[in-house]
């Protein structure tokens, strides 16, 4: 049977699913209980859009594997996610392929054009023109979204592409009901696509009047780029009709990204980094991505002390977990790069020895001043509008991926024609090593501007193992503050035994080193706050902050469960 033939086969369900027709074994969540777990037997997703979750449980009802759902739940949030869900951006993957029993990496982080240089953003008096560096077309790093999806699915996907792609393509065709999220962050940043004729075109009504909740938005540019992706399986994004476009509006506006440098695009399949927890075993994402570093890191330096005796989020734990976080972060300014052009050493930044010598240097009973941390010489050896999906199917295949504009709906960019937002990750550099970047993240000379580099990213896609089986993959966006989301979800499972939707819901906090404040959503007792308080901490109210996506498998009695993040409207986890 021809791959066309698979394709046209697979096509009618997968479109019904796309336009909103879901089977009634499928699991779904109410905003009322949304921040309960929900299960399923046979397979699981949860991402930040009910329709893009949707989409990949009828891919694996369909027959495909959790690879192939991915990449399908990848393709429609550029759809139905604009803000975060992309075509051109960048990000990562972690997949484990049951059948190989491989754990791999896949980064498909943006790269920095070949013309980018250390001084880009750098104006006459040596400062940052933030501007520049953050919504114009020389903010843009070449996008590697395209070309990672379709790496992922050409190596351990089953359907035809052309299958796997067809709801995001429907769906931008025909259009998609506005969601009152989508109404409000279109109405949030009106100011910023508007500036641009192509995205105005697109993402309001002729005027400028906003769309309204129930009403459709149609995009048939977007439609177009992905029928020619599916086509071509990726190469015209970056050789064909979509790249001469990009490379054209960049030649029109001062950007720097050219033909060369969209063809000479690759992602690249890395060996995962990995560690221990209490007898879970940890694959996260290595650099550039700082995430599963200094995951790893803070674990090892908390496996030092009885945190599930301590209760959960209770003041001595807290405390210990801000000094782990403000000891990792300055690691990080200083260590973490892109390993193609920076010696990172992550074994020494992972060993267990150097986490003990950390953790004997935190003090259980007051807090220590970021000005006095400074980083650690290990032995030699990453927007808050970012997105994250999780899938697991019953073959044992797991895939959890983080990717991003950088910014909400990124430069604000469309490319005319194309449908197409571009990502402003290049902020993600250090324009000028020492000074903090848009998330308040200090970089130093490892991350650096140069052309072909890709920046620094805190995007923290995680798998954890029990006894070599897959256990729990999650992630979420969230900017600075991913790696520490990430970390206190582990430590709520593990640590403190919550169910996955407990241990979702509950409050969180977040340290980075400087500035020396401890952000703490609402939900922490006040008698545990006054207590950091008396220890030096610089306690800082947060607003509930990431969208923490998980799916988890069940030991006894099989099947998944699945969490999405109550802090995020619009989220969901579903099984067949």
């Amino acid at each position: 049977m021809t791959r066309r033939l698979c394709a046209a086969l697979f096509l009618l369900p997968l479109l019904f699913c796309a336009l909103g027709v879901q089977a009634q074994s499928t699991a779904i969540l109410s905003n009322k209980d949304r921040h309960h777990a929900v299960h399923a037997a046979n397979g699981m997703v949860a991402s930040q859009e009910a329709r893009a979750t949707k989409v990949g449980v009828e891919v694996l009802r369909q027959g495909g594997n959790a690879i192939d759902a991915a990449v399908a739940v990848g393709f429609t949030l550029a759809v139905t996610l604009p803000r975060a869900g992309n075509l051109g951006g960048g990000g990562f993957m972690l997949l484990h392929h049951a059948a190989s029993a491989e754990t791999l990496a896949l980064d498909y982080r943006e790269k920095a054009p070949a013309k980018a240089h250390r001084d880009l953003y750098l104006d006459s008096a040596g400062n940052v023109d933030k501007a520049r560096a953050r919504f114009s077309h020389q903010s843009v790093g070449v996008p590697g979204t395209v070309a990672g999806l379709i790496a992922a699915h050409r190596r351990f996907g089953t359907l035809p592409l052309a299958a796997v792609m067809a709801p995001a393509i429907v769906l931008a065709e025909q259009g998609l009901t506005v969601t009152p999220s989508l109404a409000r962050n279109l109405g949030r940043r009106q100011r910023r696509l508007s500036k641009w004729p192509a995205s105005a075109a697109i993402f309001y009504k002729p005027g400028g009047a906003l769309y309204q909740a129930g009403e459709t938005l149609v995009q048939k540019d977007l439609a177009a780029s992905l029928r020619r992706i599916a086509a071509t399986a990726g190469e015209d994004f970056y050789t064909g009709d979509t790249a001469r476009a990009i490379t054209g509006s960049m030649a029109r506006n001062g950007g720097l990204i050219t033909l060369a440098d969209l063809a000479a695009y690759r992602p690249v399949w890395r060996q995962a980094v990995r560690g221990s927890y209490r007898g879970f075993q940890i694959a996260a994402m290595p650099p550039p991505s700082s995430g599963g570093v200094h995951l790893i890191q803070m674990l090892n330096m908390l496996e030092q002390f009885p945190l599930a005796k301590m209760g959960h989020n209770g003041a001595d734990s807290l405390h210990l977990m801000a000094e782990a976080m403000k000891l990792a972060y300055a690691d990080r300014a200083e260590h973490l790069g892109d390993p193609d052009f920076w010696s990172v050493p992550i074994k020494g930044l992972t060993s267990k020895a150097y986490a003990r010598s950390l953790a004997a240097s935190i003090d259980p009973d007051q807090a220590r001043a970021s000005a006095q941390i400074r980083h650690g010489a290990p032995a030699p050896y990453e927007s808050n509008e970012t997105t994250h999906y999780s899938v697991m199917d019953g073959a044992g295949n797991v895939v959890s991926n983080t990717y991003t504009l950088n910014f909400s709906f990124g430069t604000g960019i469309v490319v005319p024609g194309t449908g197409i937002l571009l990502n402003n990750e290049m902020d993600d550099f250090s324009a000028k090593p020492g000074v903090p970047n848009a998330f308040g993240l200090v970089g130093g000379e490892a991350n650096a501007i140069q052309g072909g580099k890709r920046p620094l990213s805190s995007m923290t896609p995680t798998i954890v193992f029990k006894d070599g089986q897959p256990l729990l993959a999650t992630g979420s966006p969230g900017g600075s503050r991913i790696i520490t989301m990430v970390m206190q979800i582990l430590l709520n499972v593990i640590d403190h035994n919550l169910n996955i939707a407990e241990a979702t819901a509950a409050p969180r906090i977040h340290h980075q080193w400087r500035p020396d404040k401890l952000w703490v959503e609402q939900g922490v007792g006040p008698d545990t706050l006054a207590i950091l308080r008396r220890r030096g901490h610089v306690v800082t109210p947060s607003r509930a902050a990431g969208s923490v996506q998980s799916v988890m498998r069940v030991a006894k009695g099989g099947g998944f469960l699945g969490a999405s993040d109550p802090r995020s409207p619009g989220a969901l986890s579903a099984g067949y």
